[in-house]
């Protein structure tokens, strides 16, 4: 399936079709470059706990996530401890799933660690694909690459969890590493 008009006559990827969250989020923030290490941390944790569910569940979460993990700064996160993965876990606002409680906490100690060497930003952009597709309709997407495997495999080496390589090539769509949306969607060539 190929871009469709919405009721504004403007064209989009099919799955931002309707008003509401995903459009707003598709319009104004997918495959917009973003920077700075807590927009890269927060893109990551957000996409390691939409793992399994709906995009729409964790956008309508979101402010929540941005309360409980500190604005996804990543010294405040690297600190918490036991009392505070319980406090998440008891927080209904947000995906309550342990292992991915436990990544978010267990990244943002990684990402402090990665300072030293250039830093979660800096790693992530390395791996941005010489070639980035140009794909005409659904049926074309890919949902991994050669270089989102080879990130996820960067990023556990240096002690990252939830970061396979499905949900890196999601984050780097969402971060706009390459532009992903399809020919012929509006936002198609807008980086910023």
């Amino acid at each position: 399936m190929g871009p469709l008009l919405g009721e504004d006559r403007i064209a989009r990827c099919p799955w931002a079709g309707g008003p509401g969250v995903m459009r707003d989020y598709h319009d104004h923030e997918w495959g917009r470059r973003v920077s700075g290490e807590s927009a890269y941390l927060e893109r990551l944790t957000l996409e390691a706990f939409q793992s399994g569910l709906s995009w729409s569940t964790i956008l309508n979460k979101r402010a929540a996530f941005r309360e409980v993990f500190a604005g996804f700064d990543a010294d405040a996160v690297a600190a918490y401890d036991e009392a505070d993965v319980v406090r998440l876990m008891a927080d209904a606002r947000i995906v309550r799933n342990r292992m991915k409680v436990d990544a978010a906490i267990t990244n943002a100690r990684a990402t402090v660690a990665l300072r030293e060497h250039g830093g979660l930003e800096a790693l992530v952009l390395r791996f941005a694909p010489d070639e980035p597709p140009a794909w005409h309709d659904t049926a074309e997407m890919a949902t991994t690459s050669e270089e989102s495997k080879a990130l996820s495999k960067a990023l556990k080496k240096r002690g990252f969890a939830f970061v396979g390589p499905t949900t890196m090539y999601a984050l780097m769509e969402a971060i706009g590493v390459f532009d992903p949306h399809l020919v012929g969607c509006f936002r198609r060539g807008q980086t910023s």
